[in-house]
């Protein structure tokens, strides 16, 4: 029997051991034989030591995969990372206190399809548990055998708080930090895109056919589908639109607020200067071709104006002219 134990001087160790095998007399057993144990040395249906064994699971736990197997090289022992995720599987789950002030929130196993829950300690930042899913009777199960939890850190979802407020109504709820500013950034950044007309020159309206048309149609589609008693997940699926903007186009209730305020004209006081610059001097902007047509029109629009300089000669350097080219540039 060879037993494999930790390297020692940078040399791995094999434990040649001589053990007696006995046997059963009775015949109905179904062990015919047995191997005789030394304890602290050997372990039934392994090769390696209880100390090698401790190695190799604290560097499982920490590392995993490929980077253990890496480690464990550099100490002389030849283990692959299947078998260090094999035996990281075998290992029992720990038992975790659990804690006063947990957080909730949820993560994808597969985005758009498989959602989990995830639950941490808020004050210690450690993982407590994984739930299988994202739903609020799964929450509020968890919630009815841990009666002792006093507050619940969780995002802004709507399914986590009303299954907080069944499993436990004396729970507060709060919500993290990193929530806080994300809410309140979206509030802010929803609150000026609303008042932008409050400091536009000129109110300019949408074109049929354009961008904020097509928002409006869309906000109108999620909220009927919403009406019909259809879910946020099976209303984007039908739209085929993402997640995200679903929830974006639910959570506003009027469609103006979605619809964004026209660009201003591109305008620069470079462009001024040309029109200035040009009948006196001569001069004309760097970034314009000689026969563009920019320099005089600088209202010209800019597709007009790369249009326009397809048959002008190319040159290594766009801000010089043709016949202003060194020889060899």
């Amino acid at each position: 029997m060879c037993g494999m134990s930790p390297a020692v001087g940078g040399r791995p160790v094999v434990i040649n051991l001589s053990v007696r095998r006995l046997y059963c007399e009775n015949p109905a057993c179904p062990q015919a034989t047995f191997a005789e144990q030394i304890d602290g040395l050997t372990v039934r249906y392994q090769r390696r030591t209880p100390a090698l064994q401790r190695v190799l699971d604290a560097v499982a736990v920490a590392l995993v995969g490929k980077a253990g197997a890496h480690l464990l090289a550099m100490l002389h022992q030849q283990v692959s990372w299947a078998t260090l995720l094999h035996g990281l599987m075998a290992l029992p789950v720990p038992q975790l206190p659990v804690p006063r002030v947990p957080g909730v929130d949820d993560f994808a196993l597969r985005r758009g399809h498989r959602y989990a829950t995830i639950l941490i300690d808020a004050l210690t930042h450690r993982m407590v548990g994984v739930l299988p899913d994202h739903k609020a009777d799964t929450l509020a199960a968890w919630l009815r055998e841990h009666p002792q939890v006093e507050v619940v850190c969780r995002d802004g979802s709507a399914s986590y708080a009303q299954a907080v407020a069944d499993a436990l109504p004396d729970a507060v709820q709060v919500s993290d930090r990193w929530h806080l500013w994300n809410t309140f950034g979206k509030a802010a950044e929803k609150t000026v895109t609303a008042h932008a007309s409050c400091w536009r020159a000129a109110p300019q309206h949408a074109e049929p056919g354009s961008r904020n048309e097509h928002t409006l149609q869309r906000h109108a589609a999620v909220h009927t589908l919403l009406a019909q008693g259809a879910g946020l997940l099976e209303t984007a699926r039908r739209l085929r639109l993402a997640l995200n903007t679903v929830k974006r186009y639910a959570r506003v209730v009027d469609a103006a607020e979605l619809v964004r305020p026209p660009r201003p004209a591109w305008s620069t006081p470079t462009v001024t200067t040309c029109a200035y610059a040009a009948p006196r001097a001569g001069w004309r902007p760097p970034f314009c071709w000689p026969r563009s047509g920019r320099w005089v029109t600088p209202a010209a629009p800019t597709c007009w104006c790369a249009t326009s300089t397809r048959a002008v000669p190319r040159t290594r350097y766009p801000s010089r002219p043709y016949a202003a080219s060194p020889p060899g540039s």
